[in-house]
This record gives structure tokens, sequence and C-alpha cells, in this order.
């Protein structure tokens, strides 16, 4: 993919409810006119990278981005799950993450379980990634300090 690493920007909002409550597994989600202005040879897939919740630490992240076929969603997604405990809800916060590599297409499961077992997968190989030399340089860049203009899209 051309349009990697990608660098986004934008404000979370409430996304469909299911990461805490259904997956245990919470998402920070962009809105609309982030995941409309996605590269076109940015394929629905999931993906790893860096993400900092308004200017503060970077942390690994994993992604989904498309319709969730599980789930049978109509809107497309840009669903970022940070490796991080987190002590409370960031809904208003700016994301900003930086997308470095592709871990897989997305697909349907036969199962909720089966669903949050490839996610695990997910999150370990997003890890396991962002520990090499190539990638851990990125969460240093200077995207992830504040600047004025707090949304954008780009690479």
């Amino acid at each position: 993919m051309r349009s990697l690493p990608y660098f986004c920007r934008g404000e979370v909002v409430r996304g469909f409810g299911r990461g805490s409550k259904e997956l245990g597994i919470p998402t920070a989600n962009f809105p609309e006119t982030v995941v409309d202005n996605l590269p076109g040879d940015i394929t629905t897939g999931i993906y790893y990278g860096w993400a900092s919740v308004g200017y503060r630490d970077v942390h690994k992240m994993v992604m989904s981005i498309g319709w969730n076929p599980y789930y049978k969603n109509i809107k497309k997604s840009m669903e970022t799950h940070i490796i991080h405990t987190f002590k409370e809800d960031f809904y208003g916060e700016i994301l900003s993450i930086a997308i470095v590599g592709y871990i897989r297409a997305e697909k349907s499961f036969d199962s909720l379980d089966s669903l949050i077992t490839a996610i695990y997968s997910d999150i370990s190989e997003a890890k396991e990634k962002l520990d090499l030399p190539e990638y851990q340089s990125m969460k240093d860049e200077n995207f992830f300090r504040p600047i004025e203009n707090k949304i954008m899209n780009g690479h």
C-alpha cells in the first residue's frame, strides 16, 4: 500500500458500543469525515501502528478499517484499539494515529468467540511487529506533538 505510513487525526466519537461491552476490547472511533477521506489504496482490513490521545504518550495500536462483516455494518468505520489501559473514556479528545502496517483482510466469523480470538491474535501480531526497529522510530514522529490545526489526514 503506497499510502503507508498514513497519518490521521480526529476527534474520538461514540461508535457502535460493542468494543468494551460485547468484546471486552475497547476501541476509539473516528467520525465519518475522517473515514471518508482515507486514500483509495488503504483497503478494508486490520492494520497496526501508533496512537496518541490528546497529544499525550504514544502507544501501540491495532485498527479495523471496514464494515465489520460479523456485525454486517452498513457504515464503514475506523476502530482503533490502543494497546494501553486508560482509566477513563476519552470521547471528544483528539486521537492521532500512524498506520504503519497491514495484518490481514477483514472477514466474518462463525461465532463471537472466534472473532475475539482473532482480535487477540491481531493485537499480539501488532505488538510483535511494532517492536521491530523500523517501526519503533515512528512513535517519535513530530506528528504526535501538539499542533494548531487539530484535524487532518495525510502522509
